[in-house]
């Protein structure tokens, strides 16, 4: 199955790059860096470096908060079409509600793409 933002949810989030649009606690909001870590609860998303040059994993609890995914190139065609200059590709921003991926990252990607997916 392919990534497409349709199918997001259900796909390996570690590597793709994510900012937490919105959260219950308003002190993650704004978090933005690649996913390095899922848990059943939690993503560890790699924020920026800092001005020593070190970078930090912070912890998202998943529910209570809203991802905002950034997908790119060949990943958000459509799977019969190559685009010509995949650098070219321009860049998709999936918003997901955290609810949606609460559950082990292996039970969640296991899934069968016809089901109905809670």
């Amino acid at each position: 199955m392919a990534l497409t933002p349709a199918t997001l949810a259900r796909h390996e989030l570690c590597g793709l790059h994510t900012r937490v649009a919105a959260a219950d606690n308003a002190t993650l909001t704004g978090i933005e860096g690649r996913v390095v870590r899922e848990t059943k609860n939690t993503l560890s998303v790699e924020t920026a470096a800092t001005a020593g040059g070190a970078t930090a994993a912070k912890q998202v609890p998943k529910a209570g908060a809203t991802f905002e995914f950034a997908l790119g190139g060949e990943s958000v065609a459509p799977a019969d079409v190559t685009p010509a200059d995949p650098e070219a590709a321009e860049t998709v921003h999936v918003t997901v509600e955290g609810e949606r991926l609460v559950a082990t990252p292996a039970r969640r990607t296991e899934r069968s793409s016809d089901s109905t997916w809670r």
